[in-house]
């Protein structure tokens, strides 16, 4: 995992987040979805309820996603700041399928990995995962937190 300060970070990847259609399981007003894309480290994803929280992006064709890049801030969110994350991938909501489970210690920053651990052929990196659909799930947050606070999230395509 790669991370970096509070302003998005320049990565080689190409964002393609702004081709889905972005929903959370809730958020709290004024804290909604559009704030994971608006680039400001200052605004965030506030859910409200109870937990496993969601974010779902659904594409209108298939794209193919490398990596993931989040902002998250353990020193301004303390037990709001996500502790484990589950990337789910499917065509659509009846076959998603787990592709990775992400365990973090304190994050500081925007955190880059990528989605899957599979190999790719030239054994030089990981397979890109196809999709229509994504899902990030908060599994639990630090120090047992209830709602979630995440700052920004980057969908990330193949450089090729």
């Amino acid at each position: 995992m790669e991370s970096a300060g509070r302003s998005i970070p320049k990565l080689p990847w190409p964002d393609i987040g702004h081709l889905g259609s972005w929903a959370v399981s809730s958020y709290k007003f004024g804290f909604g979805p559009e704030c994971l894309q608006d680039g400001d480290p200052d605004t965030f994803w506030h859910s409200d309820g109870s937990q496993p929280h969601y974010i779902t992006i659904t594409f209108p064709y298939r794209v193919d996603i490398q990596k993931l890049s989040i902002h998250l801030s353990f020193p301004l969110d303390d037990s709001y700041t996500p502790a484990t994350l589950c990337v789910r991938a499917g065509t659509g909501m009846n076959d998603l399928q787990d592709i990775r489970i992400i365990t973090l210690d304190k994050p500081d920053g925007w955190i880059t990995f990528d989605v899957t651990t599979e190999p790719n052929e030239d054994g030089d990196g990981f397979k890109p995962v196809p999709a229509y659909l994504l899902q990030i799930i908060v599994f639990a947050n630090h120090m047992n937190g209830k709602d979630t606070h995440i700052r920004g999230l980057r969908v990330l395509a193949p450089t090729e």
